[in-house]
Formats: structure tokens, C-alpha cells, sequence
């Protein structure tokens, strides 16, 4: 799994990547600082079970601090996109197919409408934020509907004749676009398209598609970042416009500075709180405990800096993941070594437990023969929904 960073130049795209990450992505308050795609690990957190069986966890996968479960996560920060990008304008072209392997895109803008269409910085209150996400929307749909070709009408001509579905049609142009036959099958019942018929599509009907297809399958959250540069009714203004996709205040340079200081020792900080602690004022100079004290001030109006909880709110609510724990001793919640709860997937909601087990091992789901429930001891159907945070023991033929 992974999540696509995208967004124009110079909005704080990269400093929201490291600050989850702790990489050092280049990062200047000039266009196209990113030139190559980025690629680092985050995490997103979760109750960890150990907790309910009062025996503390041995975390493989996923460290555990505090009865919260850190599952990781992979980032990919891309070079940032001007408009145009669909015909090779900027690093257009570049931006597209770093994108292909990305199963949602959390796009940053600049809140204060302080950075122009190319990343220039101007006036705050120059830009519209609302209009970044507008674009970026035709950017995306313009590459997908390319991706789909010219010569869609030829080639949809010959599946009819052949007899086949346009979904299969579809999925073979969609190759290596993280598109899933589920995420067509939607597409194609939202688009206003004649699908008994694709040949008869027009230039409008395959652009419909293309849309249809990037919001079947490629879920969008837009960090509103310099938020504490802005008001929250910036914030809601901005989720007003692009409803009904959800906004997140961030303030990315205030979590970089944070976890930084955090690595360093200086302070004690865990993301997401609304606080920290100096660990010792001595080694603070001048400039850095005022600078923590700015940095507090955010915290307390803004609840946070916002970017960890983007993060988790494209996770969980925008991909629609969970968390499931796979064990081979039902009762003690043990692997073969003996270790608690080692290890986390995230893993798509209502999961049936073979796939879960095919997420484990290949040979688990090919002799799959049920799951049993850590906590109920229930058997478990090759169908069964899991459950967020479910504890099972895959049992396969040998």
C-alpha cells in the first residue's frame, strides 16, 4: 500500500513528507525542488490488542509504545505539478508515472494562497487553494484518459466482436495503474457511458470514464498546510469548494521542527498530541525555546499540527484499512517463536479471512481451510469479514 504526495511546487509538499518520515527530501522556498520522486515510510496508529490480554506485545512489524500500535506505511513524494502537466508541462510527465503504484494521493495546498499556479511565492491571498484541487482533478483525469488511448473506439470495436466485457478492456489499458476489476466495475456504473457499447464512446465519454475511474479507485484528501498562517475559517471555506472531498489543516514546518527536536532529545513529543515536554531548558538556546514556544501556541489553537491525524484520516477513512493481527496460537495470541501479537497488516475493511491469509503467506491462502478469532474462538468462513483489529490463527492444510 501506498499514498502519493503530490500537490504544486513550493507548498510544503516535501517538508509534510519528511516530517512523517524523518528523510531529508530537499526542501526551498523555490519551484521544483523535488525533482525525483521521494520515497520514505511513515506510520499511522492503532489500539494495540495487547493491551485487552494485560501480556505486553514483541512488536516485529510494528513498534507498540504505550499500548498504540505503530503500522508502517510507504510515502511516495513526487515532483510537484504545474498545469499542463498532462501534456509534459514542468516535470508533467514524470509526475504521472510516479504516480502509478499510488492507491490514494494526499494533495497539498498552501492555505494561505501564498504560492502561484507555477510556485512562485506572492502575496498571501493571491491564490485560491479551492482552484489547486480543481486542477489537479483535470491533470489526473487528462493522464488517465490518455492512458486509455486514442484508438479506444478500434479496440472496443474488436471486443464487441470477440464477445468480451469493456471491463476487460479496461483492465488490460489500466495495467499497472493499481486499478482493481472492483474499482472498474464502480467506475463504470457512476459514469454516464454506454458500456454495452464502448466503441460508440466519444472524446467527453472516455474523459467521463477517466474521472470515474480516479475516483473509484484512487481516493484524495487535501492538507490544507500553513495553517498557522491562516484561520480555521480558511480551512472551512476551502472544504466548502471541494466537498466532497475532506480537508485537513496541517502545519508541516511545525511537526518537522517537533519530531526533530524529539530525535535530537530536546524535547519529549509523540505525533499527533496537542503538547510536548522540554526534557531540559539548559541545552535550549534562545532562539529554539522561543521557537517551541511559537510552536505551542499552534498546538493549543490548531488541537495539534494535524499532519499525523491527514495521514491516519487517508489510512483509515479515505482507503478504508484496517488493522488485522495474525497469530498461530489462538490462546495466547503467540506466533511459532513465541512472540505476542509480531505482527500488524493494514488491510482493505470487510477483508475476507482466506485473503487476509493470502496477505500472509501465498500458501496459507492456497490451503486455507479456516481462520479461527483470538478473542471468541469462533471458526471462521474462507468469506468471513474481519473485523478492525481482529486477532486470528489462519489454519491451512499441510
Amino acid at each position: 500500500m501506498e499514498v502519493g504526495v503530490v500537490g504544486k511546487p513550493n507548498v510544503g509538499k516535501s517538508t509534510w513528507f519528511n516530517a512523517l518520515t524523518l528523510l531529508d527530501a530537499p526542501m526551498a522556498p523555490y519551484p521544483f525542488t523535488t525533482i525525483k520522486p521521494n520515497r520514505g515510510v511513515a506510520a499511522v496508529r492503532s489500539p494495540c490488542p495487547h493491551v485487552e490480554k494485560g501480556t505486553p506485545c514483541t512488536p516485529g512489524n510494528a513498534k507498540c509504545v504505550d499500548g498504540t500500535r505503530w503500522i508502517p506505511v510507504s510515502l511516495v513524494d513526487v515532483p510537484g505539478l504545474v498545469p499542463g502537466a498532462s501534456t509534459g508541462k514542468g516535470l508533467g510527465h514524470q509526475f504521472l508515472d510516479d504516480l502509478r503504484s499510488a492507491d490514494g494521493f494526499v494533495q497539498v495546498v498552501d492555505l494561505t494562497g501564498g504560492t502561484d499556479a507555477e510556485g512562485r511565492i506572492v502575496p498571501p491571498g493571491t491564490e485560491d487553494p479551492a482552484r489547486e484541487v480543481v486542477w489537479l482533478e483535470a491533470e489526473l483525469v487528462a493522464w488517465i484518459a490518455e492512458i486509455l488511448g486514442r484508438d479506444f473506439g478500434r479496440a472496443a470495436k474488436g471486443v464487441e466482436l470477440e464477445g468480451k466485457k469493456v471491463e476487460d478492456l479496461l483492465g488490460e489499458r489500466l495495467t499497472g495503474l493499481s486499478i482493481s476489476p472492483a474499482a472498474i466495475s464502480a467506475a463504470l456504473r457512476n459514469a454516464p457511458v454506454d458500456r454495452a457499447r464502448p466503441s460508440l464512446w466519444s472524446d467527453t465519454d472516455r474523459v467521463e470514464m477517466a474521472r470515474a475511474l480516479l475516483r473509484a479507485s484512487k481516493p484524495r484528501l487535501v492538507a490544507a498546510n500553513k495553517c498557522d498562517r491562516s484561520q480555521p475559517a480558511d480551512v472551512d471555506r476551502l472544504q466548502g469548494e471541494v466537498r466532497p472531498i475532506p480537508v485537513a489543516p496541517t502545519a508541516a514546518d511545525a511537526e518537522l521542527t517537533l519530531r526533530r527536536a524529539a530525535r535530537a532529545g530536546l524535547i519529549e513529543y509523540r505525533p499527533g498530541d496537542a503538547a510536548f515536554r522540554v526534557v531540559d531548558a539548559a541545552r535550549l538556546s534562545g532562539a529554539q525555546t522561543k521557537a517551541l514556544g511559537d510552536i505551542q501556541a499552534i498546538l493549543t489553537r490548531w488541537g495539534g499540527t494535524g499532519v499525523q491525524r491527514s495521514l491516519e484520516s487517508m489510512v483509515f477513512d479515505r482507503l478504508g484499512l484496517i488493522v488485522v493481527y495474525p497469530v498461530e496460537d489462538e490462546t495466547h495470541w503467540t506466533d511459532g517463536r513465541g512472540r505476542v501479537l509480531p505482527d500488524a497488516l493494514l488491510v482493505p475493511a470487510g477483508t475476507p479471512a482466506r485473503a487476509a491469509a493470502y496477505r500472509v503467506h501465498t500458501d496459507l491462502g492456497d490451503h486455507f481451510i479456516r481462520a479461527i478469532d483470538g478473542r471468541t474462538h469462533r471458526a471462521l468462513a474462507a468469506d468471513h469479514a474481519l473485523e478492525p483489529n481482529a486477532v486470528i490463527r489462519i489454519v491451512a492444510r499441510k
